[in-house]
């Protein structure tokens, strides 16, 4: 699920340029350029779980150093940084799934002093950068690449055992979307994590 999360999320980016960067983002109070360096700093983490067995919960900033380790260049682009780790990522997603290499399911993990498994910490990142994958989408103006229904089904009860549903969201996330009942899973799965999944003039005619 990991590794179908960051090709998702790499292909919304994909079409990403400098000028798209200022564009607004489901997600409140965040520009695209934000919200892919945001996705840029998951990957990290994740790479950091793995590989260290551990999570800072204040990592040193990466910004000053991003432009010369990720980009090979002087002037930090966010779409491209997020572009090169999510391609790296999943080279070495691909090796794990064919068994040449860790992390082991069971292994223990320790984000911000709790220890979890490199299972859940998957998990966890798969669902956020699936869902990011679709905020980066939308903000991209590409509303043909919706968020695939496989991975959608899959990801929606990982949500609802991570996420609270109410209370304890905020600031992580909105309230949840009410949607009807025949609502398609990548519809629920966003709507429980605050967006409004509907097309923007859909929705905004029913606010």
């Amino acid at each position: 699920m990991l590794r179908r999360a960051v090709a998702y999320a790499l292909g919304a980016a994909q079409t990403v340029t400098p000028a798209l960067l200022a564009r607004p983002t489901p997600c409140a109070q965040w520009d695209l350029g934000r919200l892919l360096a945001h996705a840029d700093d998951s990957l990290a983490a994740l790479h950091e779980g793995f590989a260290d067995g551990a999570v800072a919960l204040c990592p040193p900033p990466r910004e000053a150093t991003r432009g010369a380790a990720i980009c090979g260049a002087t002037a930090y682009d966010p779409a491209t940084a997020f572009r090169l780790r999510a391609a790296r990522a999943l080279g070495v997603l691909s090796g794990v799934r064919a068994g040449s290499g860790p992390p082991r399911p069971r292994q223990p993990v320790v984000v911000a002093d709790a220890p979890l498994t490199a299972t859940a910490l998957a998990l966890a990142g798969a669902v956020e950068l699936a869902v990011h994958g679709w905020d980066i989408a939308r903000a991209a103006g590409r509303p043909d690449h919706a968020l695939p229904l496989p991975l959608a089904a899959r990801l929606l009860p990982v949500a609802h055992r991570l996420v609270p549903h109410e209370g304890a969201r905020h600031p992580l996330f909105g309230p949840p979307v009410a949607l009807g009942p025949s609502a398609p899973p990548d519809h629920r799965l966003l709507a429980f994590l605050g967006r409004d999944p509907r097309p923007t003039d859909t929705a905004a005619r029913s606010s």
